[in-house]
């Protein structure tokens, strides 16, 4: 098994979204591998002073794995929208708050909507970075990224999910990712795409 050839049976995750947790998990079990939230292990946030997603993934991975001795794995995404030349980006967690709003996934999706006001081009994707660690100063971080394709919609629909996903449209589903049961949204989304392609990565150094 993948965990078995790379000593990856317990891997800690750096963030403490319970989103994030849900997905990850869920996708990673099946390779046997448990994944542990951050501050379970009392590790606090790190900071994310970079301008690109990569840059702040590594530096959260290898901030947990400094901190906890364990294989660490850090994402950063967000969703980059054209017409507003890839905003809010890796801004997307903090996109109202950069403003004086509250930090909210609500403020977030209301200056969406009121930035994009004026565009009649909607295409966005969802972009995630992984970044798996096997130990804090591990010279060959394995890398992965997937982008899941839409457009954003001013009105919200759907139940499920967080951040943007119920501004988040997908034409080929007439769905936004808030109204997919989450057991789809894992098998689609940027993170389910990302997550293949380090799991594919990790199965070729086996």
């Amino acid at each position: 098994m993948v965990s078995d050839a790379h000593g990856l049976s317990r891997v800690v995750l750096a963030s403490n979204n319970a989103g994030k947790l849900r997905e990850f998990a869920s996708l990673l079990d099946a390779a046997g591998i448990e994944l542990i939230a951050q501050g379970e292990l009392g590790v606090p946030e790190a900071p994310e002073p970079h301008a690109t997603f990569v840059e702040n993934a590594l530096a959260k991975a290898r901030h947990a794995s400094a901190l906890t001795g364990l294989p660490a794995l850090a994402d950063d995404s967000g969703l980059c929208v054209r017409a507003l030349d890839g905003a809010p980006g890796v801004y997307s967690a903090r996109y109202a708050s950069m403003n004086g709003e509250a930090k909210s996934d609500a403020a977030n999706n209301a200056k969406l909507v009121a930035d994009l006001a004026n565009h009649a081009d909607r295409r966005a994707y969802y972009f995630c970075v992984l970044v798996l660690v096997r130990h804090a100063d591990d010279p060959e971080p394995l890398i992965a990224e997937g982008r899941w394709h839409g457009e954003v919609l001013d009105a919200p629909r759907g139940a499920h999910g967080f951040g943007y996903d119920p501004h988040f449209f997908l034409p080929a589903l007439n769905a936004t990712a808030a109204e997919l049961d989450p057991a789809r949204k894992n098998a689609l989304s940027h993170r389910a795409l990302a997550l293949r392609d380090l799991l594919q990565r990790l199965k070729e150094l086996a």
